[in-house]
């Protein structure tokens, strides 16, 4: 069947959207590629240095709700170009300043800013498609996600090696600049919500089917941060620890096809789609658990667990978006807030496993909280993950007013 005009995606804005995704991932994580050069530049410990990501998650996790929450009544482009410019400012401060304090603060900054920028994108994406094509829309804009862990921190990792890591904190806000140019000329207008449209956080939470997309995302986001974050001291026990790099690598491209598959297939099977990417990541755990000492095994796991991360993010964005319906920046600013807390949950209790119990004890852990995430998709048949593409939808979110 012949693609109609009505049908084509708005490919330059989507991917302008896919952009302030890339740039807000590799603000977040570039200090983790760049710790002994910013250290020594800096006159503190790498130690210290992690913490640029720590208070970059803090300022996430504190400001995404009240921001989308207050925000909600406001022009959406000229919103989204606020929380972009908020990049340009901490990327620079982190670029120009000696002083470790202010570009914490800016860091900080940065974090604020894509708690926002989070709470938005998802919504944004579906408000530019007709409601069939929303799981597409929201795919091409979260492709910056795995573009930036797989392509562009070790890209700037090297380049922090070659010119120094200020210059990579500089070309980040030359990117933030020239987006936000590209916003502006080529990314549609919307309205905010009139008063009498608005929506709490309350009523938002208590909304048939919320709940159960933020606690899978909390039972799927903690097992997976578990494990990624403590997946050095694992490939060192069974003797891989000087291919950290190339699993990694397999992680990321994986998780680039996976990101493919969901945009393919997510608007007629995200619930299949949702269950099926779980199940590959219990199967990947599995895998581990169980011949870890095999390392073809170690990788074709480590490939099962890029792919089902990968579009996992999509897949949960967009049925929290069908679910919340025209609430759906505050539900995502939700959202947004559990992902940093699974984030810090998975670093804290992964942290606890390998110093009471070792790396043995992380596939019966994340085994337990994947198998939780299966009981709640499958449970949530009628809000939430529906069996029918239709069920589940509080209001459709397809304004396309300019």
């Amino acid at each position: 069947m012949k693609e109609t005009k009505q049908d084509r995606l708005p490919l330059t804005s989507l991917l302008a959207l896919a952009m302030a995704a890339f740039i807000t991932i590799l603000t977040e994580a570039l200090p983790a590629g760049l710790l002994p050069q910013m250290a020594l530049g800096l006159s503190v410990s790498e130690a210290w240095v992690g913490q640029t990501v720590t208070v970059y998650a803090i300022g996430s996790l504190l400001a995404a709700i009240p921001l989308t929450a207050a925000t909600q009544g406001l022009r959406r482009r000229p919103l989204l170009l606020t929380a972009i410019a908020g990049f340009v400012v901490a990327n620079t401060i982190t670029m120009l300043s000696t002083s470790f304090v202010l570009i914490m603060a800016g860091r900080f900054l940065a974090g604020m800013a894509a708690g926002l920028l989070w709470a938005l994108l998802a919504g944004y994406a579906s408000r530019m498609v007709p409601e069939h094509q929303q799981g597409r829309a929201i795919a091409i804009a979260m492709v910056g996600t795995p573009l930036a862990l797989s392509l562009g921190v070790p890209a700037g990792t090297f380049l922090g090696t070659l010119a120094g890591w200020r210059t990579c904190f500089g070309l980040m806000s030359g990117l933030a600049l020239i987006l936000m140019v590209w916003i502006r000329f080529q990314v549609p207008d919307f309205s905010g919500s009139p008063k009498e449209k608005r929506h709490s956080l309350s009523q938002v939470f208590v909304l048939p089917g919320v709940r159960a997309v933020l606690l899978v995302v909390l039972t799927f986001v903690l097992a997976h941060n578990i494990l990624y974050t403590y997946i050095a001291p694992f490939l060192a026990v069974v003797d891989m620890a000087e291919r950290t790099g190339l699993v990694l690598l397999v992680f990321g491209i994986m998780s680039l096809l996976g990101i493919w598959i969901v945009g393919v297939f997510i608007d007629n099977h995200l619930r299949v789609m949702t269950l099926a990417f779980t199940g590959l990541f219990g199967l990947a755990v599995l895998a581990l658990g169980i011949f870890a000492d095999k390392h073809l095994v170690v990788y074709v796991a480590i490939g099962l667990w890029g792919l089902a991360f990968g579009g996992s993010a999509t897949l949960f964005q967009t049925a929290l978006a069908k679910t919340a319906g025209s609430a759906a920046d505050v539900a995502q600013s939700i959202l947004v807030t559990v992902w940093n807390i699974a984030i810090a949950g998975g670093g804290l209790i992964g942290g606890v496993l390998l110093e009471q119990f070792g790396v043995s004890a992380f596939s019966p852990a994340l085994l337990a909280l994947l198998i939780s995430s299966m009981i709640v998709i499958w449970t949530a048949k009628m809000h939430g993950f529906p069996v029918s593409a239709g069920a589940g939808v509080l209001q459709p979110t397809s304004d396309r007013q300019l």
